[in-house]
C-alpha cells in the first residue's frame, strides 16, 4: 500500500462521502463527475482498500470508507476552522510583553496606543507581575524587569533602560496648610510613604540630609510603586518615587516635587529578550519604539 496519497484525491473523496454523490461532489469542486470518479479510484488503488460500493446512479460508503471519511472529514473541518479564524485576525503578528505591574500601569499603558498606531499589524498582549519570566520556556517575547540583575539562561539579552531619578513627591495640598512643605525639615510633620519595591528608600534619601533628623520608621508601606504613588496623589503623605513613573501625575498637577527634580539616581529597569528573537520585526519595532519613548520622557 502506498501511504502517500494526493490531496486532490482526498478532496474528491471527502466531498463525495459527505454528499453521497460523485455528481454533487463534482459540482462543488468545479470538475466533471468522471474526474471525481477517477480521483477516488486512484485513492482506492493507493490505499488498496475499496471505499465505495458503486451502484446504479448512487454510491454507498463501505465500512472502511465510512471510518476513513470520519477521520478525513474531521481534518477538513479543522482546516476550515483554522482558515476562518485566521481570516478574523486583522493583525499579522502578536507581540507578548511581560512587565512589572508599576511600570505597566504608570508608564507603559498610557503610551501603548501610540505604538499600536505606528504598528497596526502588531497585536499586543501584556501580562504584569513581579515574577521574572523564563523566556526559554514561556511564550513571552519581551520581559521588562525591575531590580537587581539575576543570572539569566544562556541566549538571553539584557538591555538597561535609562537611569531613573528618585525624588520626594506629594499632593499639592501638602504645600499649604498648617505645615507647608518648604524644606526637608518640614517632612517631620508629614507621613512618609514607603515603597518597598523601590531600589532606594527614605534611608538613602536621608543620608543626603544627615543634619535633618527625621523619623523614617513610621508610615504606610506598599510593595508596588503604583500603590505608593496613588496614596501620595490622594494626599496620604509624601512618597519617594521615580520621576519616570509619575509623568502623568506631574503633568496634570496631581503630584508635585517639593524639592525639585534633582534626586537619587538608579538603574532599575531592564529589557530582556532572547538573542534568537532579537531581529524579529515585531521585537525590533517595540525595542526601538520603547527607547525612543524613554528618550522623549
Amino acid at each position: 500500500m502506498q501511504h502517500r496519497v494526493t490531496l486532490k484525491s482526498i478532496q474528491a473523496f471527502e466531498a463525495a462521502a459527505r454528499l453521497s454523490s460523485f455528481s454533487l461532489a463534482a459540482d462543488e469542486l468545479f470538475v466533471t463527475p468522471s474526474a471525481v470518479s477517477h480521483q477516488i479510484k486512484l485513492l482506492e488503488e493507493q490505499l488498496s482498500v475499496r471505499l465505495f460500493h458503486r451502484m446504479h446512479r448512487t454510491v454507498i460508503l463501505t465500512d472502511s470508507g465510512r471510518r476513513y471519511a470520519e477521520e478525513i472529514g474531521a481534518a477538513f473541518a479543522r482546516i476550515d476552522k483554522a482558515t476562518r479564524d485566521i481570516g478574523r485576525v486583522a493583525k499579522s503578528d502578536i507581540l507578548t510583553l511581560h512587565s512589572t505591574p508599576s511600570f505597566a500601569t504608570q508608564w507603559l499603558m498610557p503610551r501603548l496606543a501610540r505604538f499600536s498606531a505606528l504598528h497596526p499589524d502588531i497585536d499586543l498582549r501584556l501580562n504584569a507581575s513581579n515574577d521574572p519570566v523564563d523566556l526559554t520556556r514561556e511564550a513571552v517575547d519581551i520581559d521588562l524587569r525591575y531590580g537587581a540583575r539575576r543570572l539569566q539562561p544562556a541566549g538571553t539579552m539584557v538591555l538597561d533602560l535609562p537611569t531613573e531619578t528618585i525624588v520626594p513627591l506629594c499632593s499639592p495640598t501638602l504645600l499649604e496648610g498648617e505645615h507647608p512643605i518648604r524644606t526637608v525639615a518640614d517632612l517631620r510633620h508629614h507621613t512618609l510613604i514607603h515603597s518597598e519595591g523601590c531600589l532606594v528608600g527614605w534611608r538613602d534619601f536621608m543620608r543626603l540630609h544627615r543634619k535633618t533628623p527625621i523619623d523614617i520608621s513610621r508610615g504606610p508601606r506598599f510593595d508596588r510603586s503604583f500603590m505608593a504613588i496613588s496614596a501620595a496623589t490622594d494626599g496620604g503623605g509624601v512618597c519617594l518615587e521615580s520621576l519616570l513613573l509619575v509623568q502623568r501625575e506631574l503633568e496634570t498637577g496631581r503630584l508635585v516635587a517639593p524639592f525639585g527634580f534633582d534626586g537619587l539616581k538608579v538603574n532599575g529597569y531592564t529589557l530582556n529578550l532572547l538573542k534568537s528573537c532579537a531581529d524579529l520585526p515585531k521585537v525590533r519595532s517595540f525595542q526601538d519604539w520603547l527607547f525612543a519613548e524613554l528618550d522623549r520622557s
